[in-house]
Order: structure tokens, then C-alpha cells, then sequence
């Protein structure tokens, strides 16, 4: 009988161990996707203050289109004058395909499909570009993109 009952014992606690071990994928992923999203309001809000929120410092982004790398600061000017842009609008929307988080990293898989129209004329142009974002957990424990590659689809 003492046997059984120090056996239910220990598998409970290696199941009381093993529990938030399973649930922090869920969270993680939960994280990245509020971040994602956080992005993608702020953006189409013109919120040009917090769209470089989501970056670290460090950052390194491949564009389709662009010969050479961008850093946080060449991404954030970018950003910063498309949403100053007098004569076109902006906005984004997100299809998240995959999140695989492990530890303070995760690579995610999406598509972004950015819609833009010429203010004088209302001519609209919608351009998708697949990407792949790879984001580190922050000293303050918030997750930044540290390096995404994205390319338009034809």
C-alpha cells in the first residue's frame, strides 16, 4: 500500500512539474501574437511613434527589393516616412501561419498583406509578402524581432 501511494505521489508531482512546461507554448505564443497585432493597429493607426516598438535594437531585416540589409534605424525611418506620406495611405493586415517558440525565441511564419492607395487618384494596390520573423525575449521580457525576411509573392 505504501508503495502505491508514493507512486501516485510521484506521478502526480512529475505532472504538476510537466503542466507548465506544456502551457508555456500556449503563452509564448499568445505573447507573439499580441505583439503582432499590437503592431498592425498601431501602423494602420499612424501611430509613427510605436511602430518601431516591436524591433530590438539589434535588429536585421532582408527586404525583397532592397540590395542591402536594414538595421533598426534604416527600418524605423521607413516606416516613419510611409506613414508621413502625404499623397498615399497605408495599412497591413496579418496572416499568422506558424509560431514555434522555445526558451526567449521564437520564429514565426506569416504573411502581411499591405494595402496602399494614392490619395489624389484612389487607385489601391495590395501587395502580400511572405516572411519570417525571428523574435528574442527582451531584458524586460517583452518579445522584440532581433530578424525577419520578407518577400513580396507573385
Amino acid at each position: 500500500m505504501k508503495r502505491a501511494a508514493i507512486r501516485c505521489i510521484v506521478v502526480g508531482l512529475l505532472a504538476a512539474l510537466a503542466a507548465p512546461a506544456a502551457a508555456q507554448p500556449v503563452t509564448l505564443d499568445k505573447e507573439i501574437r499580441t505583439a503582432l497585432t499590437q503592431w498592425m493597429t498601431d501602423f494602420n493607426a499612424g501611430r509613427a511613434d510605436k511602430v518601431c516598438d516591436i524591433f530590438a535594437p539589434t535588429l536585421r531585416a532582408d527586404v525583397d527589393g532592397f540590395a542591402a540589409e536594414r538595421g533598426f534605424d534604416e527600418q524605423c525611418k521607413l516606416l516613419k516616412a510611409a506613414l508621413a506620406d502625404p499623397d498615399h495611405t497605408f495599412s497591413y493586415a496579418l496572416d499568422l501561419k506558424e509560431i514555434l517558440a522555445d526558451g526567449d525565441m521564437a520564429a514565426v511564419r506569416l504573411v502581411w498583406t499591405l494595402t496602399s492607395k494614392t490619395k489624389a487618384s484612389g487607385e489601391t494596390k495590395v501587395a502580400e509578402e511572405q516572411g519570417l520573423d525571428i523574435f528574442g525575449r527582451s531584458s524586460d521580457g517583452q518579445w522584440k524581432i532581433i530578424r525577419f525576411m520578407s518577400y513580396e509573392r507573385n
